[in-house]
């Protein structure tokens, strides 16, 4: 009991932090949009999107090496050569990408950016520092630093905010946000430097066993590609075809339907060092039930996300931006919703292709769904509009976890709580009728109604006994003080 209670507390440390940071994108969402032009915040959703897969190619999959290995290192030399090893990797990786992006700097800017070279320039800084921030952060979660981890994923996200809501609002525009981004990287980067060096010293790797540990890495990237692919290549193939504008009506509504994956975000860090751990000791029973509780705890968030998110969808973007932008994105959030929903249940079968080191099913599998929404975005934008990317992005996720759930299952078997699940779309649809009804206007009686609903939704799940007894006491006892 002791073991999941630190477990569940850390995973609410993570999930306060992921909180931040996936809300992050709302909540910059009413400065940008009423301050920039639409065709500016289509180019800032641009730069977005390539600092999310730029430095996650660039780390060749070591992330996924360190927390699948580190937690079982018990020698400090060994420890640091691991380390090092990595970080002298991935600085190479970084100036290489970075050197590229600004070699090719208008070439890219004509293709993405509205030709302007500068806004490049600058991204080719940025995602130098972001590839070396991503190493950093995955050290101290594999090392289990959750406090030190969290304290500076909070930091780095508040203060990027801050700095953004600074900078936009003296009159900097959409120069002013990149700066911000910059800045914030640049911080971020001196105060983990200073934190791992006093932690492990400086040592000069001898890159032992980086063959093995890149074997096991390298096999994720194209996962990682295939997934940025399926999460966002759509905003390149609207800025392509229908232009910056177009992006900037997409990304609102995509962004609002994403925040489902801040409930899923927790477990996708904490699960790998914990299932490892039990895995590699023969504690299959326990690799089981986290994998179990698991599924069980995000679908009890998720499911009524969606369906609250999809009722709510124009409401809230006409508070959070423009009520044109609403107009154009609203239908997009619905899609979004339950394909972050589909994502949170396949991180979880996830895990178990991760335990067994068949990385190489999750690069196929993603690398299929990601040809899938490729190939339909590049057929169906041009003809049907923004639309077409959100229903794509569904079709893609959909396939992506019948396919991992069919090889996962093969491996390993847990309780998939199907009783659970029925229990849970039956209290979500009995909320919905409450939405519907009430049909909120304006930001207090949103609030208002969401706040029953929350409470609507848990006694309906309780009086149907979608908690058992022992889940109860459970709860009880990590919040005790």
């Amino acid at each position: 009991m002791q073991e999941y209670k630190l477990f569940a507390q850390r995973i609410g440390l993570v999930s306060l932090t992921n909180f931040i940071s996936h809300f992050k994108g709302i909540i910059l969402l009413p400065i940008l949009t009423k301050n920039l032009p639409i065709e500016d915040y289509g180019v800032w959703a641009q730069v977005m999107v390539t600092i999310g897969i730029v430095p996650s190619l660039m780390i060749l999959g070591l992330p996924a090496a360190m927390a699948r290995f580190l937690p079982s290192v018990k020698n400090r030399e060994e420890f640091q050569d691991i380390f090092y090893s990595f970080l002298s990797v991935v600085t190479v990786t970084g100036m290489f990408a970075a050197f590229g992006v600004y070699l090719l700097s208008e070439s890219i800017a004509d293709m993405l950016f509205g030709g302007n070279k500068v806004i490049v320039e600058i991204l080719s800084l940025i995602i130098f520092f972001e590839t070396l921030d991503r190493i950093f952060f995955d050290y101290f979660r594999a090392t289990q630093q959750i406090k030190k981890h969290s304290t500076l994923q909070s930091l780095k996200e508040l203060l990027l905010m801050a700095l953004v809501v600074i900078f936009v609002l003296l009159g900097r525009g959409l120069m002013g946000a990149l700066e911000a981004l910059l800045v914030k990287s640049i911080i971020v980067f001196l105060i983990s430097t200073v934190i791992i060096v006093s932690q492990l010293g400086l040592r000069i790797p001898k890159f032992r066993n980086l063959k093995s540990y890149l074997k096991y890495g390298i096999p994720t990237v194209p996962g990682n590609m295939s997934k940025w692919i399926l999460d966002s290549s759509d905003r390149y193939v609207i800025g392509g075809f229908l232009g910056t504008s177009a992006v900037g009506y997409y990304s609102p509504g995509y962004a609002l339907g994403n925040i489902l994956q801040a409930f899923i975000a927790p477990l996708n860090f904490m699960l790998p060092m914990i299932l490892s751990k039990h895995y590699d000791e023969g504690n299959l029973d326990e690799v089981k039930k986290y994998l179990s509780y698991s599924l069980k705890y995000f679908l009890a968030v998720a499911i009524p996300g969606v369906f609250g998110l999809s009722l709510l969808s124009k409401e809230l973007l006409e508070i959070l931006s423009t009520p044109e932008i609403a107009e154009h994105s609203y239908l997009i959030t619905p899609f979004v919703a339950l394909s972050a929903l589909l994502f949170g249940v396949f991180v979880v079968f996830q895990k178990v292709a991760m335990l067994v080191k068949k990385t190489h099913i999750m690069g196929t599998i993603w690398l299929v769904a990601a040809v899938i929404n490729l190939g339909l975005n590049l057929l169906l934008i041009p003809y049907i509009g923004i639309i077409a990317a959100a229903v794509t992005t569904l079709l893609s996720f959909m396939v992506s976890l019948a396919l991992m759930a069919y090889y996962s299952l093969r491996f390993l078997r847990f309780d998939m709580n199907l009783g659970f699940i029925l229990k849970s779309v039956f209290s979500s649809f009995l909320m919905s009728v409450l939405i519907i009804f009430w049909n909120p206007v304006g930001l207090f009686s949103i609030i208002i109604m969401i706040g029953i609903c929350v409470v609507l939704y848990f006694l309906i799940l309780m009086l149907l006994k979608g908690f058992n007894k022992y889940e109860l006491e459970f709860f009880r006892n990590i919040f005790e003080i």
